[in-house]
Protein backbone atom coordinates (compact mmCIF):
# COMPACT_ATOMS: atom_id res chain seq x y z
CA UNK A 1 0.00 0.00 0.00
CA UNK A 2 3.03 2.50 1.44
CA UNK A 3 4.69 1.55 -2.36
CA UNK A 4 1.25 2.14 -4.27
CA UNK A 5 1.01 5.65 -2.64
CA UNK A 6 4.18 6.81 -3.71
CA UNK A 7 3.44 5.79 -7.24
CA UNK A 8 0.44 7.26 -7.85
CA UNK A 9 -0.09 11.17 -8.20
CA UNK A 10 -3.32 12.75 -6.94
CA UNK A 11 -4.60 12.40 -10.81
CA UNK A 12 -4.36 8.56 -10.56
CA UNK A 13 -5.86 8.80 -7.35
CA UNK A 14 -9.29 11.25 -8.24
CA UNK A 15 -9.35 8.93 -11.59
CA UNK A 16 -9.49 5.67 -10.24
CA UNK A 17 -11.86 6.43 -7.58
CA UNK A 18 -13.91 7.73 -9.68
CA UNK A 19 -13.95 4.51 -11.70
CA UNK A 20 -14.52 2.50 -8.88
CA UNK A 21 -17.90 4.82 -7.97
CA UNK A 22 -19.34 3.97 -11.81
CA UNK A 23 -18.21 0.17 -11.40
CA UNK A 24 -20.26 0.24 -8.05
CA UNK A 25 -23.06 2.23 -9.80
CA UNK A 26 -23.09 -0.49 -12.37
CA UNK A 27 -22.82 -3.68 -9.79
CA UNK A 28 -25.66 -1.81 -7.82
CA UNK A 29 -27.87 -1.39 -11.01
CA UNK A 30 -26.79 -4.18 -13.09
CA UNK A 31 -30.81 -4.55 -13.81
CA UNK A 32 -31.47 -1.19 -15.40
CA UNK A 33 -27.97 -0.97 -16.73
CA UNK A 34 -27.72 -2.95 -20.22
CA UNK A 35 -24.07 -3.37 -20.25
CA UNK A 36 -23.06 -3.31 -17.10
CA UNK A 37 -20.63 -5.87 -17.10
CA UNK A 38 -18.44 -4.87 -19.80
CA UNK A 39 -18.71 -1.48 -18.68
CA UNK A 40 -17.12 -3.11 -14.75
CA UNK A 41 -14.58 -5.07 -17.00
CA UNK A 42 -13.51 -1.60 -19.29
CA UNK A 43 -13.25 0.18 -15.82
CA UNK A 44 -10.54 -2.26 -14.25
CA UNK A 45 -8.47 -2.62 -17.32
CA UNK A 46 -8.62 1.65 -17.19
CA UNK A 47 -7.65 1.08 -13.44
CA UNK A 48 -4.83 -1.26 -13.76
CA UNK A 49 -3.24 0.77 -16.83
CA UNK A 50 -3.10 3.61 -14.65
CA UNK A 51 -0.95 2.24 -12.49
CA UNK A 52 0.75 0.38 -14.84
CA UNK A 53 1.51 3.84 -15.65
CA UNK A 54 2.48 5.03 -13.12
CA UNK A 55 4.60 2.39 -12.45
CA UNK A 56 6.50 2.83 -16.15
CA UNK A 57 6.47 6.15 -15.56
CA UNK A 58 8.63 6.10 -12.16
CA UNK A 59 10.68 3.10 -13.00
CA UNK A 60 11.77 5.15 -16.43
CA UNK A 61 11.15 8.92 -15.93
CA UNK A 62 13.30 9.95 -19.12
CA UNK A 63 11.21 7.68 -21.11
CA UNK A 64 7.64 8.29 -22.98
CA UNK A 65 5.91 6.56 -19.82
CA UNK A 66 6.31 9.54 -18.34
CA UNK A 67 4.57 12.03 -21.16
CA UNK A 68 1.28 9.08 -21.69
CA UNK A 69 1.27 8.96 -17.48
CA UNK A 70 0.84 12.75 -17.43
CA UNK A 71 -1.29 13.31 -20.62
CA UNK A 72 -3.61 10.24 -20.60
CA UNK A 73 -5.47 12.74 -18.29
CA UNK A 74 -7.57 13.75 -21.85
CA UNK A 75 -8.76 10.76 -23.41
CA UNK A 76 -9.93 9.41 -19.63
CA UNK A 77 -12.01 11.92 -19.41
CA UNK A 78 -13.73 11.43 -23.16
CA UNK A 79 -13.69 7.92 -22.30
CA UNK A 80 -15.80 8.60 -18.53
CA UNK A 81 -18.20 11.09 -20.30
CA UNK A 82 -18.84 8.10 -22.99
CA UNK A 83 -19.58 5.97 -20.31
CA UNK A 84 -22.39 8.05 -18.77
CA UNK A 85 -24.05 7.97 -21.78
CA UNK A 86 -25.03 3.89 -20.68
CA UNK A 87 -26.09 4.59 -17.42
CA UNK A 88 -27.25 8.09 -16.31
CA UNK A 89 -30.71 7.97 -18.12
CA UNK A 90 -31.36 3.85 -17.00
CA UNK A 91 -30.62 4.71 -13.35
CA UNK A 92 -31.82 8.55 -13.03
CA UNK A 93 -34.69 8.48 -15.96
CA UNK A 94 -36.29 11.67 -14.70
CA UNK A 95 -35.38 14.62 -16.42
CA UNK A 96 -35.09 18.37 -14.17
CA UNK A 97 -35.62 20.44 -17.48
CA UNK A 98 -38.79 21.75 -16.25
CA UNK A 99 -37.42 22.90 -13.45
CA UNK A 100 -34.74 25.07 -14.55
CA UNK A 101 -37.06 26.06 -17.03
CA UNK A 102 -38.96 27.14 -14.04
CA UNK A 103 -36.07 28.65 -12.26
CA UNK A 104 -34.99 30.84 -15.38
CA UNK A 105 -38.44 32.14 -15.83
CA UNK A 106 -38.54 33.19 -11.83
CA UNK A 107 -35.13 34.89 -12.44
CA UNK A 108 -35.86 37.16 -15.76
CA UNK A 109 -39.46 36.43 -16.20
CA UNK A 110 -38.81 34.90 -19.79
CA UNK A 111 -36.86 32.12 -21.30
CA UNK A 112 -33.44 33.18 -21.72
CA UNK A 113 -32.65 31.56 -24.84
CA UNK A 114 -36.10 33.11 -26.66
CA UNK A 115 -35.04 36.15 -25.50
CA UNK A 116 -31.54 36.12 -26.92
CA UNK A 117 -33.10 35.12 -30.35
CA UNK A 118 -33.99 39.14 -31.01
CA UNK A 119 -29.74 39.55 -31.28
CA UNK A 120 -29.69 36.28 -33.81
CA UNK A 121 -27.57 37.36 -36.44
CA UNK A 122 -25.31 34.71 -39.24
CA UNK A 123 -22.61 36.06 -38.17
CA UNK A 124 -22.37 36.50 -34.65
CA UNK A 125 -24.43 32.75 -34.56
CA UNK A 126 -20.78 32.00 -36.51
CA UNK A 127 -18.51 33.65 -33.82
CA UNK A 128 -20.24 32.01 -30.94
CA UNK A 129 -20.61 28.65 -32.25
CA UNK A 130 -17.04 29.03 -33.12
CA UNK A 131 -16.51 29.80 -29.28
CA UNK A 132 -18.22 27.00 -28.31
CA UNK A 133 -16.58 24.78 -30.57
CA UNK A 134 -12.81 26.35 -28.81
CA UNK A 135 -14.25 24.21 -25.91
CA UNK A 136 -12.46 21.08 -26.53
CA UNK A 137 -8.84 22.93 -27.64
CA UNK A 138 -8.65 24.93 -24.54
CA UNK A 139 -7.68 22.48 -22.10
CA UNK A 140 -4.72 21.24 -25.15
CA UNK A 141 -3.88 25.15 -24.99
CA UNK A 142 -3.60 25.51 -21.35
CA UNK A 143 -1.99 22.11 -20.53
CA UNK A 144 0.50 22.32 -23.22
CA UNK A 145 2.10 25.67 -22.39
CA UNK A 146 2.54 24.48 -18.27
CA UNK A 147 3.91 21.48 -19.24
CA UNK A 148 6.65 23.54 -21.48
CA UNK A 149 7.16 26.31 -18.69
CA UNK A 150 6.75 24.42 -15.63
CA UNK A 151 8.05 21.43 -13.74
CA UNK A 152 5.98 18.67 -13.95
CA UNK A 153 4.70 18.71 -10.38
CA UNK A 154 3.07 22.05 -11.97
CA UNK A 155 1.40 20.31 -14.81
CA UNK A 156 0.15 17.32 -12.68
CA UNK A 157 -1.70 19.99 -10.04
CA UNK A 158 -3.37 21.65 -12.96
CA UNK A 159 -4.19 18.29 -14.77
CA UNK A 160 -5.63 16.80 -11.52
CA UNK A 161 -7.83 20.25 -11.58
CA UNK A 162 -9.16 19.86 -14.58
CA UNK A 163 -9.78 16.43 -14.48
CA UNK A 164 -11.22 16.74 -10.52
CA UNK A 165 -13.81 19.23 -12.22
CA UNK A 166 -14.86 17.44 -15.54
CA UNK A 167 -16.04 14.19 -12.75
CA UNK A 168 -17.30 16.84 -10.25
CA UNK A 169 -19.79 17.78 -13.12
CA UNK A 170 -20.28 14.15 -14.22
CA UNK A 171 -21.95 13.47 -10.41
CA UNK A 172 -24.15 16.53 -11.47
CA UNK A 173 -25.43 14.73 -14.42
CA UNK A 174 -26.26 12.16 -12.70
CA UNK A 175 -27.94 13.72 -9.66
CA UNK A 176 -30.20 16.50 -12.19
CA UNK A 177 -30.01 15.30 -15.78
CA UNK A 178 -31.55 17.54 -18.66
CA UNK A 179 -31.60 17.99 -22.36
CA UNK A 180 -31.38 21.56 -23.12
CA UNK A 181 -33.61 23.90 -24.00
CA UNK A 182 -32.85 23.38 -27.48
CA UNK A 183 -35.02 20.27 -27.16
CA UNK A 184 -37.91 21.51 -24.16
CA UNK A 185 -38.26 25.38 -25.50
CA UNK A 186 -37.18 25.02 -29.36
CA UNK A 187 -37.62 23.08 -32.23
CA UNK A 188 -34.41 20.59 -32.64
CA UNK A 189 -34.98 20.14 -36.31
CA UNK A 190 -35.53 23.59 -37.06
CA UNK A 191 -31.90 24.77 -35.19
CA UNK A 192 -29.91 25.18 -38.42
CA UNK A 193 -32.91 27.33 -39.96
CA UNK A 194 -33.73 29.78 -37.28
CA UNK A 195 -29.81 29.91 -36.29
CA UNK A 196 -28.22 29.54 -39.24
CA UNK A 197 -24.16 30.66 -39.21
CA UNK A 198 -21.99 31.01 -42.42
CA UNK A 199 -19.64 29.01 -43.28
CA UNK A 200 -18.71 26.29 -40.25
CA UNK A 201 -21.45 26.32 -37.87
CA UNK A 202 -23.73 23.30 -39.51
CA UNK A 203 -20.68 21.12 -39.05
CA UNK A 204 -19.72 22.14 -35.91
CA UNK A 205 -22.81 21.54 -34.40
CA UNK A 206 -22.90 18.04 -35.72
CA UNK A 207 -19.34 17.21 -34.45
CA UNK A 208 -20.99 18.15 -31.01
CA UNK A 209 -24.21 16.54 -31.32
CA UNK A 210 -21.82 13.48 -32.56
CA UNK A 211 -20.21 13.60 -29.40
CA UNK A 212 -23.33 13.49 -27.58
CA UNK A 213 -24.38 10.21 -29.12
CA UNK A 214 -26.99 12.37 -31.31
CA UNK A 215 -27.33 10.66 -34.92
CA UNK A 216 -27.41 13.12 -37.80
CA UNK A 217 -31.50 13.10 -38.64
CA UNK A 218 -32.77 11.18 -35.79
CA UNK A 219 -36.53 11.33 -35.38
CA UNK A 220 -36.48 11.76 -31.88
CA UNK A 221 -33.32 13.77 -30.80
CA UNK A 222 -34.31 14.45 -26.95
CA UNK A 223 -34.69 10.11 -26.27
CA UNK A 224 -31.35 9.84 -27.00
CA UNK A 225 -29.18 12.74 -26.78
CA UNK A 226 -26.89 12.45 -23.44
CA UNK A 227 -28.32 14.16 -20.11
CA UNK A 228 -25.33 16.83 -19.75
CA UNK A 229 -27.01 20.28 -19.07
CA UNK A 230 -26.73 20.96 -15.13
CA UNK A 231 -24.12 21.94 -14.27
CA UNK A 232 -23.33 23.96 -17.38
CA UNK A 233 -19.36 21.62 -17.71
CA UNK A 234 -18.86 24.68 -20.43
CA UNK A 235 -18.67 27.16 -18.16
CA UNK A 236 -17.37 25.20 -15.24
CA UNK A 237 -14.39 24.10 -17.22
CA UNK A 238 -13.79 27.03 -19.30
CA UNK A 239 -13.54 29.10 -15.91
CA UNK A 240 -11.18 26.70 -14.54
CA UNK A 241 -9.40 27.07 -17.81
CA UNK A 242 -8.87 31.21 -17.41
CA UNK A 243 -7.71 30.18 -13.73
CA UNK A 244 -4.98 28.29 -14.35
CA UNK A 245 -4.11 30.51 -17.53
CA UNK A 246 -3.77 33.55 -15.19
CA UNK A 247 -2.18 31.49 -11.81
CA UNK A 248 0.59 29.91 -14.35
CA UNK A 249 0.67 33.78 -16.26
CA UNK A 250 0.76 31.72 -19.83
CA UNK A 251 1.58 34.04 -22.26
CA UNK A 252 -1.95 32.76 -24.02
CA UNK A 253 -3.95 33.90 -20.74
CA UNK A 254 -5.85 36.93 -22.52
CA UNK A 255 -6.40 34.33 -25.56
CA UNK A 256 -8.50 32.02 -23.38
CA UNK A 257 -9.90 34.80 -21.28
CA UNK A 258 -11.97 36.21 -24.54
CA UNK A 259 -12.80 32.94 -25.58
CA UNK A 260 -14.12 32.02 -22.44
CA UNK A 261 -16.06 35.46 -22.23
CA UNK A 262 -17.68 34.33 -25.75
CA UNK A 263 -18.22 30.52 -25.29
CA UNK A 264 -19.85 31.41 -22.04
CA UNK A 265 -22.20 33.50 -23.58
CA UNK A 266 -22.69 30.64 -26.25
CA UNK A 267 -24.23 28.41 -24.31
CA UNK A 268 -27.16 30.35 -23.86
CA UNK A 269 -27.36 31.93 -26.59
CA UNK A 270 -26.91 28.58 -29.04
CA UNK A 271 -29.78 27.21 -26.63
CA UNK A 272 -27.70 24.60 -25.14
CA UNK A 273 -28.04 25.78 -21.68
CA UNK A 274 -30.33 27.19 -19.31
CA UNK A 275 -28.95 30.31 -16.90
CA UNK A 276 -29.63 28.50 -14.39
CA UNK A 277 -27.12 25.82 -15.53
CA UNK A 278 -24.25 28.22 -15.68
CA UNK A 279 -24.97 29.41 -11.93
CA UNK A 280 -24.19 25.62 -11.48
CA UNK A 281 -21.44 25.86 -13.29
CA UNK A 282 -19.55 28.66 -11.03
CA UNK A 283 -20.37 26.76 -7.78
CA UNK A 284 -19.38 23.87 -9.69
CA UNK A 285 -15.62 25.73 -10.20
CA UNK A 286 -15.90 27.28 -7.04
CA UNK A 287 -16.00 24.19 -5.05
CA UNK A 288 -13.55 22.33 -7.82
CA UNK A 289 -10.78 25.05 -6.88
CA UNK A 290 -11.58 24.79 -3.34
CA UNK A 291 -11.80 21.13 -2.84
CA UNK A 292 -9.24 20.10 -5.22
CA UNK A 293 -6.06 22.10 -3.66
CA UNK A 294 -7.60 20.98 -0.14
CA UNK A 295 -7.19 17.27 -1.35
CA UNK A 296 -3.75 17.56 -3.38
CA UNK A 297 -2.47 18.82 -0.23
CA UNK A 298 -3.86 16.11 1.79
CA UNK A 299 -2.28 13.59 -0.65
CA UNK A 300 1.13 15.20 -0.93
CA UNK A 301 1.20 15.60 3.19
CA UNK A 302 0.29 11.57 3.07
CA UNK A 303 3.27 10.55 0.15
CA UNK A 304 5.77 12.60 2.63
CA UNK A 305 4.98 11.20 6.00
CA UNK A 306 5.06 7.58 4.46
CA UNK A 307 8.70 8.74 2.86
Amino acid sequence: MHRLRTLLTPLDVVSIGFLAFLMALCLIFSARVEHWALLVVVDLAVMAAIIGLAWMAERRPLSVWRHVHRWYCYPIVLGVFKQLYFMVRPIHPVDYDQVFIAIDRWMFGTDPTVWMYQFAHPVLTEVLQTAYFSYYLLFIIVGVQIYRRYPVREFDHAAFLIVFGFYLSYLGYFLMPAIGPRFTLHDFHTLNTELPGLLNTEWMRDFINAGESLPKGHPDPASVVQRDVFPSGHTQMTLLCVLLAFRYNLPAKWIVAVLATFLIVATVYLRYHYVVDLLGGVAFFAFTVWSGDLFQDFWERAKGSQG
